[in-house]
């Protein structure tokens, strides 16, 4: 059963339509497919299933399926023999516009009943005792990502956008990414995603390759703010990504992560009230609720739910208000889950005894406290609940949404009724004129009934109000548009960022001009831009390749190669002294020749500088992780191996504080990637850079920086010049290249091959 909480099934299509988009098909990619398959006659059947990724995402292609198609992608949910598969297939394409993912028994058992609900469901539902880490399940769990790969880039037409639902396939957008790179991918998590401190329970390998998978997507949709940061947040814990406004750039692409909270089919919802089959639902159910007040509690029969604690909460109730009772009715629907695990058979007995518990304590021959269903409902089963109760009951310890909140309010086309809302449901972020109440706490779910039960009509229609206007507004079509419209965007930036990437064409330019020129200036940081980032600076020391590589670039007649970097001079001289490359300290502060001395370009200031240090020394004791270097010139305090969420925050007032310190002092602040750095004013790379190009007139100029310190150099390059920024982002780069790695492949080409390379 899919996660996302409402069982309704799907309303008849309405017949209204919104303008097309101007998309091709639409090709849905789930766990589950829309429907189950009956073999038992002579043609392939399909049985319409229920579930709220179903309802949501089917109302979404219901209303879109004009603008140029769609399809569904997924398993059947059920054995189908091999001889078998080929008629459903065929009737599956020509009957519902499905593609089924054949599983064989063993990979359902290590997928899905294995890493999807032992591992991956309790960890993103925060219940880390739960979780359980089998290789084998993880094994199966990639198996069947690319089982679903090979059957997707099988079912594709020309101009298909993927849009791959939920934690069962988190793998599967960077494995269609690998073989189809223009291919536009969306990409939604239909339940939590954890803080990191919870996430990061997985295997390092395994969490950064969840994370990578849903990153191989343009656009990452969660249903809350909060769900989006903690994943940006584990992005940039466990994998070096760094996120700015939503943003993650990597692999020379972009991927957009943002809140989409799902909608609901408000118009179908709310006009449920006139059709037929409702009222006649209705009508049903009056006879045995009579006029007693009706609480409503429907929900999968799962540990996230908090099913027990709602009976606990109503037993409460009837034992501290005996006026209630007689008066009021609890309607449990719990809709069948997992019913082949033990504890799921277990809980239900649970929850089975303690409505017998409560019944029998209060209940009479005129009234029964709990009716307990244990089924699933179809629309006009469940569209007559919703009118008929007067409270509805919605505590889900966890909830990545809860559709069941949002299709009571709906529902109340009147704007009457109640709802009693977990404050730790994704639905809580918008629905916040609810009864919100902590899930854990049963007297504060007792108290939230009673306050429902007593709120006066009018005070009920004015909560309801500003609710459903919200819904109506931000519906289930809004809610899939607004994700392509910034898929459209994401790959936008992604092909303005592809213009910019030195390409196979680019570095043969320039590798003709550099053998062209007669004499060339080579211009190179260090840190981030000829090797990755390291905790701590001590812990990036070139290797020998990349000592060898320099010695080749500076050894060529002509070439004039300077490394200038942040580093301190004593760290560049032991690494690079014996290197015939020039060497520039601190940004500039201080030049070496090749061979030569250090030269100072800008006096010390002690004094000034101990103060900057002591300062920094607060902030690296406020922050572990964080340490300070004191440099002969400069000042910096990293935070490289810091939280990056407390070390933003605490960078920010750091920066404050300096700027108040040095008012007035011939000094400036600099911020660079996870380190703030305090240098003499006018102490740039682009002056460094000014200078070696005041000494000769060079043919060619190449420069490469990967942060902010290297725009200054940037900006000092005569015109002509190539220069390429390491990483993605804004920059006065004419080019970027991926990585470190991809810049010394540049370089090596540059070079040329040693001159042993023939022996």
């Amino acid at each position: 059963m899919p996660p996302t909480s409402s069982p309704i099934a799907p309303a008849p299509d309405t017949g209204a339509k919104d303008p097309p988009r101007p998309h091709g098909r639409l090709l849905v990619v789930s766990n589950r497919l829309p429907f189950a398959v009956d073999l038992s006659g002579p043609e392939p059947r399909f049985r319409r299933t229920v579930g709220g990724l179903v309802s949501g995402v089917e109302g979404y292609l219901r209303s879109r399926i004009a603008a140029g198609g769609g399809g569904w992608v997924g398993w059947p949910g059920t054995d189908v023999a091999e001889a078998d598969r080929p008629r459903v297939v065929e009737a599956a394409r020509r009957d519902q516009g499905a593609t089924p993912v054949f599983l064989e028994a063993a990979e359902v058992e290590g997928f899905y009943e294995g890493f999807c609900n032992r591992a991956l469901w309790p960890l993103l539902h925060y219940f880390p005792s739960l979780v359980r880490l089998e290789e084998a399940d993880w094994a199966a769990y990639v198996r069947v990502n690319e089982r679903f790969r090979d059957v997707v880039l099988d079912a594709l037409e020309p101009g298909d956008t993927v849009w791959v639902h939920d934690y069962h396939l988190m793998l599967l957008p960077a494995m269609l990414r690998a073989a189809r790179p223009d291919l536009p991918i969306a990409f939604f998590l239909h339940v939590p995603f954890p803080a990191f401190e919870v996430f990061r329970i997985l295997p390092d390998a395994w969490s950064r390759a969840l994370l990578h998978g849903v990153l191989g997507a343009d656009v990452a949709g969660f249903h809350t703010l909060d769900y989006a940061r903690h994943f940006l947040r584990s992005a940039e814990r466990l994998s070096g990504l760094e996120a700015r406004e939503g943003e993650v750039r990597h692999a020379g692409r972009v991927t957009r992560v943002d809140a989409f909270p799902i909608g609901v089919d408000f118009a179908a919802l709310a006009g449920a009230a006139a059709r037929p089959d409702v009222v006649a639902a209705r009508a049903a159910l009056d006879a045995p609720l009579g006029d007693r007040r009706v609480v409503l509690s429907v929900d999968r029969l799962d540990y996230t739910k908090g099913i027990l604690q709602r009976l606990l909460a109503f037993e409460r109730v009837l034992e501290r208000s005996p006026a209630w009772h007689g008066r009021v009715t609890l309607v449990v629907v719990a809709v069948p889950s997992r019913e082949r695990v033990d504890s799921y058979r277990r809980m239900r007995r649970e929850v089975e005894e303690a409505v017998g518990r409560v019944n029998g304590r209060f209940g009479s021959v005129a009234w029964v406290p709990i009716v307990y269903q244990f089924r699933a409902l179809g629309f006009a089963d469940l569209a007559a609940l919703y009118l008929r109760a007067d409270v509805a009951l919605v505590t889900p310890l966890r909830d990545g949404m809860n559709l069941v909140a949002k299709e009571y309010l709906a529902a109340r086309a009147d704007d009457s009724g109640v709802l009693v809302l977990s404050d730790t449901a994704g639905a809580a972020r918008e629905l916040g004129e609810a009864v919100l109440v902590n899930p854990y706490h049963v007297e504060g779910i007792a108290e939230g009934i009673e306050r429902a039960l007593e709120l006066p009509l009018e005070a009920q229609r004015a909560r309801n109000r500003s609710m459903r206007a919200r819904l109506r507004r931000y519906d289930v079509v809004r809610w899939g548009d607004e994700q392509l419209e910034r898929l459209d965007r994401a790959r936008a930036a992604s092909r303005s960022l592809a213009e910019r990437h030195l390409g196979a064409g680019d570095r043969a330019r320039l590798l003709a001009a550099y053998r062209a020129a007669r004499r060339r200036l080579v211009l190179l940081d260090y840190d981030g831009t000829l090797v990755p980032f390291a905790g701590h600076p001590a812990a990036a020391p070139p290797d020998a390749g990349l000592r060898a590589l320099l010695a080749r670039l500076a050894g060529a007649d002509g070439t004039d190669v300077v490394l200038v970097s942040g580093r301190d001079a004593a760290t560049l001289e032991t690494w690079f002294g014996a290197l015939p490359v020039a060497l520039v300290a601190e940004h500039g502060a201080l030049h070496r020749d090749p061979g030569g001395g250090w030269e100072r370009l800008q006096p010390a200031d002690s004094a000034a500088r101990d103060r900057v240090a002591d300062l920094m020394e607060v902030f690296a004791d406020r922050l572990p992780g964080s340490f300070v270097e004191r440099k002969e010139v400069s000042v910096a305090w990293h935070w490289r191996r810091a939280d990056p969420e407390i070390g933003a925050a605490r960078e920010a007032e750091l920066v404050e504080a300096l700027h108040a310190l040095l008012r007035g002092a011939p000094l400036e602040v600099l911020r660079g990637k996870r380190v703030v750095e305090v240098r003499g004013a006018g102490a740039h790379k682009g002056g460094a850079a000014r200078r070696w190009l005041g000494r000769a007139t060079y043919d060619l100029v190449v420069a490469a920086g990967d942060d902010a310190t290297d725009e200054d150099l940037f900006a000092a390059l005569p015109p002509g010049a190539w220069s390429l920024r390491v990483g993605l982002g804004e920059s006065r780069a004419g080019f970027n290249v991926d990585d470190p790695a991809d810049l010394r492949q540049v370089l090596e080409l540059l070079a040329g091959p040693p001159a042993d390379a023939d022996a």
